[in-house]
């Protein structure tokens, strides 16, 4: 499953909420955590690497820690710690650490096996963009790391709408903007390049940002299990980056 190609109706099968209902249902219940887990790795292999497991042990423990949490019996036992997938997610990898001996081979953690692909290469050179603060705890870091991940994940699906909208180029060069705002003659540049009013651009511009913050809301829905918590989450998540 692509959580940035899904549709509205295959999106709302991956809030957390019904990943904890559908217990029962392995299939439906292993493809949510599965894109969940895809979407949020990098939080996850971080905090390893912030707590001194050195790169291989940690692409090692990371995808050991997907195989358990693939494992239909993890789904079976699920408890959400206060409703949050990413407390959920933190809790059961603490504990997974604390059981496992970060130095043992892949073999005799799962055959090498890999239940989530990702880059290495590129976590690594984001742990290095991404600055440890030495105020923040790795668990504070990791809030932090799985808000951005977040947000991240709200422009891969807007950046997914609007290839299929055919403005694939125009969203690649205003993305970044998306992100930290705008800065002195940036609508001014973008709108020679492309040939269009600054106008229009400061028009597409806002329904854009209208179009992300509905995104990352509708992020937020699905790891939260309640929509009466998505509210709090959201200030929490703003409170961690604004920090």
């Amino acid at each position: 499953m692509d959580p940035a190609s899904s549709s509205p109706a295959q999106f709302q099968t991956t809030r957390w909420s019904l990943i904890v209902r559908a217990r029962g249902e392995g299939a439906l219940a292993h493809a949510a955590m599965e894109a969940l887990c895809r979407a949020y790795w990098f939080p996850l292999y971080a905090f390893a690497r912030r707590n001194g497991v050195s790169r291989p042990d940690a692409e090692d423990l990371t995808q050991a820690f997907f195989s358990h949490v693939l494992a239909s019996d993890f789904v079976a036992r699920a408890e959400p710690e206060k409703g949050r997938f990413r407390s959920f997610l933190l809790a059961s990898l603490r504990n997974f650490m604390a059981k496992e001996n970060a130095r043992e081979s892949a073999q005799k953690r799962g055959g090498g096996v890999r239940p989530v692909d990702f880059d290495e290469n590129a976590a690594e050179e984001r742990l290095g963009l991404t600055a440890a603060r030495a105020e923040l705890t790795p668990a504070q870091h990791f809030e932090r790391d799985w808000a951005l991940a977040l947000l991240e994940q709200a422009l891969d699906r807007l950046g997914a709408e609007q290839r299929a909208m055919g403005r694939a180029e125009l969203f690649e060069r205003l993305r970044p903007l998306l992100r930290s705002g705008p800065q002195r003659g940036d609508y001014e540049a973008l709108a020679a390049e492309f040939g269009i009013a600054k106008g229009t651009l400061t028009v597409t511009m806002h329904r854009l940002q209208q179009r992300y913050r509905e995104l990352v809301r509708a992020e937020i829905l699905q790891t939260v299990a309640s929509p009466d918590d998505l509210d709090d989450e959201l200030r929490h998540l703003l409170s961690i980056l604004q920090a």
